[in-house]
């Protein structure tokens, strides 16, 4: 997506320097005694009656090879060097990774293969991110799909090696505990999520683009078991026959109790039918690196403001923020945002706008509500992407 360029303020480091990475940032603050790796915006609203679950996902997990830094696409017979490069989990792990670290409860069923490169994804989803994956299964005899992503002025170009798993994933979702809110593909297998949500699960929806471009309005019936639905403004117009964003949210919060619809750096328009609630938001301005995730990012916090009731235009704030934290990082599912990052902008922001730059004072007092939200104490980083990855026992030998 395109997006204009960032001010100090609003920026954020990357692990792996780049011309594109020329934004001033914020120091990260020491941490205390208190400090921790993960923060719970929930805690407050909690019951002991909710289930162990905030949020429940199944798809396709992908082992992510990145390179960015690149002027251009290279032509073919050529070899170029980039000056970025990342490896992390991604496909449902974009999603799983930026929802756990909102401090969702994350449940994922997914199937995973038995070599090295689902060994690194299985540790790092599990135990660096806190993803539940009782419920997944690792498959013997199986590799992982991989995916190699070229990042070149806003723009990015893939290839991908997978194979169908041995066994549906169907069979492993009635083993994973019960979850608020499933985050789902419309396009995909409905039933699972179906069952799920006549036992009161908020199902919270997703489509992709339609390489038809018939845009049959069939596609949607499936909305009649969801509570919201989340796609971007070339979808949603496609779908609903309008001429704009606006026009298109207002038809489908006809099917829907929470339609949402995304328009990259022209910001995003909802309507919350349950409470009555109308709201548009823009895009915080940022230079981006990789959008690769930014989706997933956005439709997490949503869910996340759903979950704890927050007003319809702080939840797309807040979505947008994140967003706009996330693709100044590479690597799709380890750019996703911690509170550590959130915290870490708030405080940047109040600080320059208390010393006189009007730009961030504007800024600040559009997202005041944050001060209720952000942790009261230090919380750690999360983890970026690497150039590279290594068994636990590898990081142990050294």
């Amino acid at each position: 997506m395109t997006r204009t360029p960032a001010h100090p303020e609003d920026s954020r480091p990357i692990s792996d320097p780049s011309p594109e990475a020329d934004a001033a940032t914020a120091p990260a603050p020491s941490p205390g005694p208190d400090a921790g790796d993960s923060w719970d915006p929930l805690r407050e609203s909690r019951a002991d009656t909710d289930p162990p679950l905030d949020v429940l996902l199944s798809g396709t997990v992908f082992f992510d090879i990145v390179f960015t830094g690149l002027e251009r696409m290279p032509l073919p017979g050529q070899e170029l060097w980039s000056r970025g490069l990342g490896s992390s989990p991604g496909g449902i792990a974009n999603l799983a990774t930026a929802t756990a670290r909102l401090g969702l409860r994350t449940g994922l069923v997914a199937g995973f293969g038995d070599d090295a490169y689902a060994d690194w994804m299985w540790q790092t989803m599990s135990e660096d991110e806190g993803i539940d994956l009782r419920a997944s299964r690792r498959f013997p005899d199986f590799h992982s799909p991989v995916t190699v992503s070229i990042a070149a002025h806003e723009d990015r170009a893939m290839v991908t090696h997978g194979h169908e798993l041995p066994e549906p994933l169907s069979g492993l979702i009635d083993r994973a505990p019960a979850a608020r809110a499933a985050v789902v593909d419309l396009a995909g297998e409905t039933a699972w999520w179906s069952r799920l949500a006549a036992l009161g699960t908020r199902i919270f929806a997703d489509i992709g683009f339609d390489e038809t471009e018939r845009w049959d309005t069939a596609d949607l019936a499936p909305l009649a078991h969801c509570h919201a639905f989340t796609p971007n403004a070339v979808e949603a117009m496609g779908y609903t026959r309008t001429d704009s964003p606006d026009r298109a949210v207002r038809k489908l919060a006809e099917l829907v109790p929470l339609a949402v619809v995304t328009d990259g750096a022209s910001g995003s328009y909802a309507i919350d039918a349950a409470t009555g609630e109308e709201a548009y938001c823009p895009a915080v301005p940022v230079t981006a690196l990789d959008t690769t995730g930014a989706g997933d990012v956005f439709a997490a916090a949503i869910v996340l403001g759903t979950l704890g009731a927050w007003p319809l235009v702080e939840r797309l704030k807040f979505a947008s923020l994140c967003s706009a934290l996330a693709v100044q990082q590479f690597g799709g599912s380890l750019a996703a945002p911690g509170w550590g990052d959130i915290s870490d902008w708030w405080r940047a922001i109040s600080s320059a706008a208390g010393e006189g730059d009007l730009r961030a004072a504007y800024t600040r007092d559009r997202y005041r509500f944050l001060e209720r939200i952000v942790p009261d104490h230090p919380v750690l980083g999360r983890r970026r992407a690497q150039g590279t990855f290594a068994l636990r026992s590898d990081a142990g030998a050294h």
